[in-house]
Parts: structure tokens; sequence; C-alpha cells
């Protein structure tokens, strides 16, 4: 295996990115970078400030002053660690819109590229395959129906002490596809040399065995 190598995995919300993501980089050792919590920092960070989604240059001016990054698992903004705050069903509706925005995407891709550029790392997203490394060597897009990818939400938000009607949830999740593929600049889309899998009915050890079976 090369030296210096990416891995894009794409796909829905709930469809596994990030479950799969984190244990394909521990048995390969190399980093996982989770694009979806960036693009989850930064709205909480607007969030935050109160700053409007019209607001352009005051979104210009705080992503000049803005530091994502990640240290053992967590997602740290500004140096402070943010993982449970930017996981509740508000962040997601509105990271799913800000993620849509030019200058978001421009700030956190050119990240995306730096982390990716010197180094081996495996990154999820909706774009990854087909903007942020298209010419990534490995290159997967998972997906799974809308009734398992909520009822996974669903369950997650519930352990973390944020339960909700499952109704709701499905409605969330069909309202974050349609944003996702059909905003104007880079949306969710599967690269063309990119191997699909539905996960739905699998467990995360299947996913992951099939896919490090196919790396190596």
């Amino acid at each position: 295996m090369e030296k210096v190598f990416q891995i894009a995995i794409d796909g829905p919300s709930g469809a596994g990115k990030s479950t799969i993501a984190k244990e394909l980089a521990k048995a390969l050792c190399i980093d996982y970078i989770d694009t979806g919590a960036m693009y989850r920092a930064v709205a909480y960070k607007m969030l935050q400030k109160r700053i409007d989604l019209s607001e352009k240059d005051a979104i210009k001016v705080m992503l000049k002053n803005t530091d994502i990054n990640f240290s053992k698992g967590e997602t740290v903004l500004d140096g402070k660690v943010i993982s449970d705050q930017i996981r509740t069903p508000e962040i997601s509706r509105l990271a799913s819109t800000v993620s849509a925005l030019t200058e978001v995407r421009e700030k956190l891709v050119a990240s995306q590229r730096d982390m990716g550029s010197t180094k081996s790392v495996i990154m999820d997203g909706r774009d990854i395959g087909t903007n942020v490394f298209p010419k990534a060597k490995y290159k997967f897009f998972l997906t799974a129906s809308v009734e398992e990818r909520a009822r996974r939400r669903w369950q997650e938000l519930k352990e973390k002490g944020q339960p909700m009607d499952l109704s709701q949830v499905v409605a969330d999740i069909e309202e974050r596809d349609r944003n996702d593929s059909m905003r104007v600049l880079n949306p969710l889309r599967k690269a063309e040399d990119a191997v699909v899998l539905d996960t739905t009915g699998f467990s995360i050890e299947e996913v992951t065995a099939f896919i490090l079976k196919m790396i190596n």
C-alpha cells in the first residue's frame, strides 16, 4: 500500500459512513477526518454568534477566525471540544443548509485537502470522491433505506438523551437528502469509480470487513 493515500466514503445522512470510517481508520492505523463534523462546527458557531445565513460578510470574517481540528476522536472548534453539542437535530438541519454556502465549502474543502495531502487519511462526507479527492484510489458510496437510516439516527439520539418521534426523524432525513442532492455546489452524488454498498441489514463488522478486503 502507498505511503500516502486517501479513502473517500460518500453517501447520504445515516448510511453509517462515520461509524465505518472510524473502524477502518483504526484497522489501517490512519487518521479519520469527519468532514460532516466540520460543517456542523461552522453551523454551531454561526448559531452561537447569531449570524444569519444571509450575512455573507459576517460569515467570511467568522471563517477567517475559525479553527476546526480533531483530537482523539473529538471535534475541536477554536480549541474547545464540541463533539456532543454538534450532534443535535437542530445543528443537523442547519449544517445541511450551511454546507451549501460557497464561502463555507471553499474554506472547508481547502482544509480537507491540506489534511490529506501529506498523510494517509480516510474521509467521509457528500463530495469526497467527486470533489475533495477526485483522484483518491479508494472510493466507496454507502447507502441504506430511508427507514433504516432514520432508525439508526433515532437510536443514536435516544442513547444521547435526545428522544424524538421516529416519524420526525424520517422527515428530517428526507429533507436533508433533498438539500444535499439538489444544492448547486458539489451536490451529493456517487463518483463514477466508487464502489456502492447498501448497508441495510448489515452489521458494522460486516461492512468494515468487506471494505478492508477490497482495499487489501
